[in-house]
């Protein structure tokens, strides 16, 4: 994690900076509130990341307690410098746009590998699969929504669903489109190659054409 805390460090902080607690408690509210659908929550990276953000100072030690033959549970309180880095963090977030690399760009750019009818049909799946996150997004947002909990403390839940609805409606059209054979596909059709980065690969530099 080196000086900058990760997504999931953000997260401890955040929760430190509303009381002190013990690891196990931040994993099972950061579960209730259904931040495992922002970022990866298990709790091995958890204490991970605790471990990390004493070492930097940004959290401490305030107590150590033990219920019964239950392991001893360590709280923990967020520090003056732990609360900077926090705000710092979230600032640089919101600002800053960040390529994290998502996978799914990859497999899409090489879709073409494989044939129509399959990419059809696990395009279908996917959209089904993101479906089922909105509907269960939507119904976790239900709660804070009942119990009258400011907007601003759930915001994310709306952005994600959004995101979630715009990927369903580009993957619908695409998936028309393929039903369709409005889109020329490489593997099934071997002309439509001809215009394919490989082939386009033998054209012209400077004016020159080279052969690659």
């Amino acid at each position: 994690m080196g000086t900058k805390p990760t997504t999931l460090g953000i997260a401890v902080l955040a929760l430190l900076l509303e009381r002190p607690m013990h690891p196990y408690e931040m994993y099972q509210l950061l579960l209730d509130r259904r931040e495992d659908f922002l970022i990866k929550v298990r709790p091995g990276s958890l204490y991970h990341t605790v471990d990390r953000l004493t070492e930097l100072e940004l959290v401490k030690i305030v107590g150590t307690e033990r219920d019964g033959g239950r392991p001893e549970r360590t709280t923990y309180c967020i520090t003056p410098e732990g609360t900077e880095r926090l705000s710092a963090g979230v600032r640089e977030m919101l600002r800053t746009p960040v390529n994290e690399y998502p996978q799914f760009p990859v497999a899409l750019a090489e879709a073409h590998n494989l044939p129509r009818e399959e990419v059809i049909e696990l395009l279908s799946d996917r959209v089904a699969l993101i479906e089922t996150d909105i509907s269960g997004i939507t119904h976790a947002l239900e709660g804070p929504r009942a119990r009258g909990v400011p907007e601003a403390f759930w915001l994310e839940g709306d952005y994600v669903v959004e995101l979630r609805k715009t990927e369903v409606r580009l993957l619908r059209r695409l998936i028309k489109r393929l039903e369709n054979n409005e889109l020329p596909w490489p593997y099934d059709d071997p002309a439509a190659c001809a215009a394919s980065p490989t082939a386009a690969a033998s054209t012209s530099t400077n004016g020159k054409e080279v052969d690659q």
